[in-house]
């Protein structure tokens, strides 16, 4: 397993495609060092006693010990813990920890490529494996590349103006295949070893050319990384963990990229991308409901701290709020826990998440998060959005009238009230929070997604039953 060092180190030789604010920037450009050092906590906890057993596995393919977002699950207590680790580890960066992206991605192909060697007769299957051996071995990171840009959206791929608003293959070689398009709203590509690609939608026989999954090395000739990152601050002069917390949202173009067929995972069987498109969706979903709880956690964290300052924790009003929130993060996780205990082996030996609870949490988690910022909002007031300069705050000539004048309780010291009000202007105030709170509702897929994947999942029937025996309609006793 690699060090946090060696991640950036091989990260730093990688050619410089990433693209921030009209410029071409190297890895080691403080544009993208965010992103790095939240990716990086994955690296440096896999010795430490809390984290080990959580952190670290033994791989299913080698024997050897590996990072768990190398791995593969499975089992049922696989999927829990990594879903306690996602928790854990984002309550330490206050969100993402982004690498699940590339675990949900190898875990969602190992079940369609088997599925489509066991029709076809290809060999998907093997080649994935090989590459995920390498994965492992090398303990890579990648972002998974689902999203297309989409063109026009009541359009099929295939019937699209612009053939290329979804990626397609345009050539087919001896040694490999060649493609082209771009993929947007993609987490951490900037700061990845890998980008792995997977389709977005269902596929129909006519849409042949764009099912294709495959990986390439994030600085793979003629693939373009455009970059928008974001970064929290830390007050200046009162550093704070928060201020080394960033992310970057990337559009993906593949201008006619050649892939060699070691690295092709799905090419042209419209059924199977279907398949990996859905499959990529629900392990992540079932990763969200690690995330999104950790993130509630830190939200909660800080509206029960300031009404602790604020002299109010004890008052009712405080307490439903709280309760609230606390509802919500549970919830949602237990939902994660009942995904992974009702979840299924597969016929490629991967455990797979029940779809119905994954979804459930997941949805749950998108329509709740901006009522959580709301409710962060009036716990705190409006200092969040008003807060001096740290600057003044430790200037000779303001810094005393604001340190008397932002006091709360008498045994609370003032620089502690302005670190919590500043912790919390990063959540609500900040461009960082901005892009977390459109990710709370859209990442994974936004909630319209989550209700058709429970539309299609969910036997109603059964419940027509229920109906049925309890008004005497059927005589039969409800189907469990």
């Amino acid at each position: 397993m690699r060090t946090s060092e060696e991640y950036r180190q091989d990260l730093y030789k990688l050619k410089p495609n990433v693209y921030v604010r009209g410029k071409k920037v190297r890895r080691d450009s403080p544009e993208v060092s965010g992103g790095i050092n939240v990716i990086s906590k994955t690296f440096d906890l896999v010795e430490h006693p809390d984290y080990k057993d959580l952190l670290t596995t033994k791989s299913h393919i080698s024997g050897k010990r590996i990072n768990r977002f190398t791995h593969i699950n499975q089992s049922a207590e696989d999927l829990l813990k990594k879903q306690l680790m996602t928790r854990k580890l984002c309550r330490l960066v206050g969100g993402c920890i982004q690498r699940c992206m590339g675990c949900d991605a190898i875990n969602g192909l190992s079940v369609a490529t088997f599925a489509a060697d066991t029709e076809h007769g290809t060999d998907y299957h093997k080649r994935f494996l090989e590459y995920v051996k390498e994965f492992q071995e090398r303990d890579l990171v990648a972002a998974c590349a689902q999203t297309d840009v989409k063109g026009d959206r009541s359009k099929r791929p295939h019937q699209q103006d612009d053939p290329d608003m979804y990626v397609r293959v345009v050539e087919r070689r001896s040694d490999g295949i060649v493609v082209r398009g771009a993929k947007n709203c993609i987490t951490m590509a900037a700061v990845a070893d890998e980008i792995i690609v997977v389709p977005t939608r269902a596929m129909t026989p006519e849409d042949k050319d764009y099912s294709v999954a495959f990986a390439v090395p994030a600085d793979t000739e003629g693939v373009k990384i455009v970059a928008r990152t974001s970064k929290l601050r830390a007050p200046e002069g009162l550093k704070m963990p928060q201020g080394e917390i960033g992310d970057d949202e990337n559009m993906i173009i593949f201008d006619d990229v050649f892939v060699p067929w070691d690295r092709v995972f799905l090419c042209g069987e419209n059924k199977y991308a279907t398949l990996a498109a859905h499959l990529f969706a629900l392990f992540h979903r079932h990763s969200y409901t690690g995330c999104k709880p950790a993130t509630t956690d830190m939200i909660m964290g800080f509206g029960a701290l300031i009404a602790e300052y604020n002299g109010v924790y004890e008052k009712h009003n405080i307490r439903e709020k709280l309760v609230e929130l606390a509802a919500t993060a549970e919830l949602v996780f237990a939902a994660g826990v009942a995904a992974a205990h009702y979840g299924q082996k597969s016929p490629a030996g991967t455990f797979i998440p029940n779809e119905v609870y994954a979804n459930v949490g997941r949805r749950h988690a998108g329509l709740n998060y901006y009522k959580e910022l709301e409710i962060l909002a009036e716990l705190s007031g409006g200092l969040p959005a008003a807060l001096p300069f740290a600057e003044d705050f430790l200037s000779e000539e303001v810094g005393p009238y604001i340190r008397k004048y932002i006091k709360r309780r008498a045994d609370v010291p003032a620089e502690h009230v302005y670190r919590c009000l500043f912790g919390i202007s990063n959540i609500l105030c900040s461009s960082l929070g901005g892009v977390q709170a459109v990710a709370g509702v859209h990442g994974g897929g936004s909630p319209v997604m989550e209700e058709i994947a429970i539309w299609r999942s969910y036997d109603f029937e059964k419940k027509k039953d229920i109906a049925k025996y309890l008004s005497g309609i059927s005589e039969e006793l409800p189907r469990d």
